[in-house]
């Protein structure tokens, strides 16, 4: 695969979402990023922003394999990963796989189930593999979890360990439409539309398809100056007097795999400044934790993450 038929796909699997998707440009091509660089999403915004239609359309368009778990407060963690199960006809334990054996994993108000339940993802989300009674199984080569949740100042919520935050590749942010887009999705129901009917979308990718994307995404060039400027960027957030918390080289390294991605989608085999840039928020924001008295200031993480771009240097680099 070269990076123009990389393009190309990446293109492809754009636009048959927005068939039906409006707006959500942020979301959809962020979700896609980290499903070609083989990471997870956390995906933060009130009910009925259609976080929930956006991660079924990527795994229609995508033609990957879907689950949903709805986390609940008394959902356990053998609910997600599975158990054995005694067979009395063969008279042994026979192991019956949870809903975490998938390629999309949509899991939804993921901070609606304490953090014990929550933790379930971990092993998963880190090795791919899913451990149940001593056996360790592996998962597909592509998987990818998509937790939902509603802002942690919602009734009946639990904040996630920050162990778990720290594997999500990026946390994406839903806001309200703009006036003239939620027209438009109004006009559409108004139409006859069905959020919960997808079969008006293709299949344009494949599993297969998307390992060859991530493997060309890896060979992206990213010069040592590009390096140098994301191992900067990261530790800034360790020296921010704003922030309590800063970033581990766990988010170098998860800029590093977005901006080849990024890169890759642009149709270029090298990676520029402005990719590092544009995954900077995403990529950040979670990782990071506010001093007690920048809070109370009203700063939030996003501002933190803006003046430290503007504060580090860019490199320069020849195509």
């Amino acid at each position: 695969m070269t990076p123009q038929a990389f393009s190309e796909t990446f293109t492809r699997v754009t636009t048959e979402m927005h068939k039906a998707i409006i707006g959500q440009d942020e979301l959809v091509f962020g979700l896609l990023v980290a499903t070609v660089a083989r990471g997870h999403v956390l995906v933060e915004g009130a009910p009925g922003l259609g976080k929930t239609l956006v991660a079924r359309a990527l795994a229609v368009v995508s033609g990957l394999a879907f689950k949903r778990i709805q986390f609940t407060p008394d959902l356990m963690p053998s609910d997600i990963t599975g158990s054995s199960i005694y067979d009395r006809q063969s008279g042994a334990f026979a192991f019956v796989p949870g809903p975490i054996f998938t390629q999309l994993l949509l899991a939804d108000e993921i901070n609606r189930a304490p953090a014990k339940t929550q933790s379930a993802l971990l092993e998963a989300m880190q090795d791919r593999t899913v451990t149940v009674d001593g056996n360790t199984r592996p998962l597909p080569p592509v998987f990818t979890v998509v937790a939902t949740q509603n802002p942690i100042e919602s009734q009946g919520t639990y904040p996630l360990p920050e162990a778990q935050l720290d594997r999500f590749l990026m946390k994406l942010k839903v806001d309200d439409p703009p006036a003239d887009e939620e027209a438009k999705i109004v006009r559409r129901h108004a139409d006859g539309f069905d959020p919960g009917d997808l079969r008006t979308l293709a299949a344009v990718t494949s599993e297969p398809e998307l390992v060859r994307m991530h493997a060309l995404a890896q060979k992206v060039r990213i010069d040592d100056a590009i390096v140098g400027y994301i191992v900067d960027l990261v530790r800034r957030t360790r020296h921010d007097r704003s922030l309590e918390l800063g970033a581990s080289p766990r988010a170098s390294i998860a800029m590093l795999r977005c901006g080849q991605v990024v890169a890759a989608a642009a149709g270029r085999d090298f990676v520029t400044p402005d990719d590092v840039k544009w995954m900077a928020k995403p990529i950040l924001r979670h990782r990071v934790m506010l001093h007690p008295d920048a809070e109370l200031q009203g700063i939030s993480a996003d501002e933190r993450v803006d003046d430290i771009l503007k504060a580090a240097p860019v490199p320069r680099i020849a195509a």
